[in-house]
């Protein structure tokens, strides 16, 4: 059994809904074919509602009740780092945390996978194509919350880097549509573009309060801010323009090998299939576990995968290329920026 914890109640819950889309498409296709050395894929889901308290408490159920062989696709920075002393202490392999924060990442934690590149290599994407464009007054705009400190860090660090600093620091509460006073710092510091370090029901907020304002500020987003709930925030054009940094290949492009695999399976999956980042993330991340389930043998155990997952050697999935090296645990640096436009992307 595989387990995970991710906030399928709440702002988040669409975001969540669809990278367990992905997970299944999968692992259905797996069990299609025989399962792994014989035995069938069984993924058991639970709701935190992005409370890293209840994902703890899932996390114990999934690992001591229910003995699952794996963890994956855990939601949140702070939610993350509260699973990570049981994690640790009991030797489960911990795969795919839909995080980039540092924490994970340093010092070394043998039984963390990460996938996806980190919040810096995110950031750094961010602002090298800011300064390109000429845009040199950032401000940031960040959630009161591990990830938005994290992301605060590395935004300061990216821009050192340049010689800049933000022009403001505006912070606001997890989901929070109480943007106002930030929007006011923003225009008052007059940037010239403004990195959101939120999910998107306070991205969103920003925008609405920074275009009340009469601001024409290019707005940056990392990964996590959930495309799809910002896009449905921002009806009627209002996202146009709005850019966002993205850890996976894009969605929609068939030429990639294993992006027409995850859709001709997500069509077996779903009677109206969609596509999106989140649900390609999830699959992405199913199939690197299973290639590990699969060297582990017909007999696995925690050890044996989470030694499996080290010994694997450069992996191409089909255009996603994942590869761990000795005392790192981030398999991905891929990172590409992608920017909305009047209509939704489709097949």
């Amino acid at each position: 059994m595989i387990g995970q914890s991710a906030p399928f109640s709440g702002p988040s819950a669409q975001t969540a809904k669809d990278y367990q889309q992905g997970l299944l498409a999968w692992f259905a296709e797996v069990n299609r074919r025989g399962g792994i050395h014989g035995r069938r894929l069984r993924l058991v889901s639970l709701d935190d509602g992005y409370d890293p308290q209840l994902t703890l408490g899932n996390t114990r159920r999934l690992v001591e009740q229910q003995q699952a062989i794996a963890l994956i696709g855990i939601f949140g920075t702070a939610n993350s780092k509260a699973i990570l002393p049981l994690v640790e202490k009991v030797g489960i392999p911990f795969v795919a945390p839909r995080t980039g924060a540092r924490a994970l990442l340093k010092p070394f934690r043998p039984m963390v996978f990460n996938m996806r590149a980190s919040y810096q290599a995110e950031i750094d994407q961010v602002i090298d194509h800011l300064v390109r464009d000429g845009r040199h007054q950032v401000a940031v705009v960040h959630i009161q919350d591990a990830y938005g400190e994290d992301g605060l860090r590395s935004s300061q660090a990216a821009l050192a880097r340049h010689n800049l600093r933000p022009v403001a620091i505006a912070g606001v509460k997890r989901n929070s549509t109480n943007t106002a006073a930030a929007a006011r710092q923003v225009v008052a510091a007059n940037a010239n573009a403004v990195l959101v370090i939120a999910t998107f029901t306070s991205s969103a907020s920003l925008s609405r309060d920074l275009s009340r304002l009469g601001s024409r500020a290019q707005l940056m987003n990392l990964s996590p801010v959930g495309i799809e709930g910002l896009q449905d925030a921002l009806p009627g054009g209002q996202a146009n323009g709005i850019g966002i940094s993205q850890v996976v290949p894009f969605p929609w492009n068939r030429r990639v090998p294993v992006v027409a695999q995850y859709q001709r399976l997500m069509q077996r999956q779903q009677k109206e299939a969609s596509y999106g980042y989140s649900s390609l993330e999830g699959f992405l991340a199913a199939r690197w576990l299973t290639a590990a389930l699969e060297k582990a043998g017909p007999n696995p155990s925690r050890a044996r995968v989470a030694a499996a997952f080290r010994n694997l050697p450069n992996l191409d999935l089909g255009g996603f290329r994942l590869r761990l090296k000795p005392g790192d645990n981030q398999a991905s640096d891929l990172v590409e920026l992608t920017f909305l436009g009047s209509q939704r992307w489709g097949p």
